[in-house]
């Protein structure tokens, strides 16, 4: 490695020459050689009990490998036709509550047309408590419809769940 050092004496004596390069030579730096020692590994042979036990293990694990990966399957086969079955329910419920509703809300215009070409306060009474009473028959009936087709729903969601579940107990009993 070479550097240029500048030629002090010339400056310092006032003259105006250009001052001339001087070579220095500092002695490189050197990483020194490192070698790793070389160590033979020791060869030896595992004894055939523990290699039998090994490869058992190995065997044994693949199993249940396959079938904690069969029983995953189904569960997700049976959670796909579960959600299925609840949104097609839920759907269909709430079909029936639009229809519910759409029957309540034409008894109810219906009740308003009565009211308006009546000619008697009497008669008014006579159509208002004519449509409570058949309001109120129309209204248990829907509610009992609404709730039958409730636990329809709700049967029909869990009983493959449920027997699903009796299955997987049986067969590890």
């Amino acid at each position: 490695m070479t550097i240029m050092a500048e030629n002090i004496a010339s400056s310092a004596s006032g003259s105006k020459a250009k001052p001339k390069p001087v070579a220095v030579t500092a002695p490189a730096f050197e990483i020194p050689k490192f070698e790793m020692p070389k160590f033979e590994v020791p060869k030896f042979e595992v004894p055939a009990a523990f290699r039998e036990v090994a490869e058992k293990g190995i065997a044994q694990a693949k199993e249940n490998y396959e079938k904690m990966k069969n029983v995953a399957e189904q569960a997700t086969d049976l959670l796909e036709d579960t959600y299925s079955t609840a949104s097609k329910g839920c759907a269909g419920y709430g079909l029936k509550l639009i229809e519910t509703a759409r029957t309540n809300s034409d008894a109810a215009f219906d009740l308003m047309t009565e009211l308006m070409t009546a000619k008697s306060y009497s008669e008014v009474v006579e159509l208002s408590s004519a449509y409570l009473r058949k309001q109120f028959d129309t209204l248990t009936s829907q509610t009992k419809e609404l709730c039958e087709h409730a636990q329809k729903v709700a049967n029909d969601t869990v009983e493959p769940i449920k027997e699903s579940i009796s299955n997987t107990f049986s067969k590890v009993a």
